[in-house]
């Protein structure tokens, strides 16, 4: 995830968190895939909406949304926002 990230979105800031132990024995667990948060910062964001940004996520993720994520939650921010929280 960090390197599919990393290569489409060049993030100065990023976060993946596995949470899949929280969701034990969660319908979406049982055929093994996982449950993350990515909290990411990117200049890539600039001038995006939220729907824009988290479908810039998804996109990134690729194939690996359906392969390996069942859940995932996502904070996505220019460095102008994280700068500013």
């Amino acid at each position: 995830m960090r390197a599919a990230l990393e290569a489409a979105l060049a993030p100065v800031q990023l976060e993946v968190r596995d949470d899949s132990h929280r969701h034990a024995g969660h319908e979406g667990a049982r055929d093994g895939r996982g449950h993350f948060h990515v909290d990411i910062v990117s200049a890539a964001f600039a001038g995006q909406g939220s729907v824009a940004r988290h479908r810039a996520v998804y996109a990134a993720l690729g194939s690996l949304m359906t392969t390996d994520i069942h859940a995932l939650a996502i904070r996505a921010r220019t460095p102008q926002e994280a700068a500013a929280d």
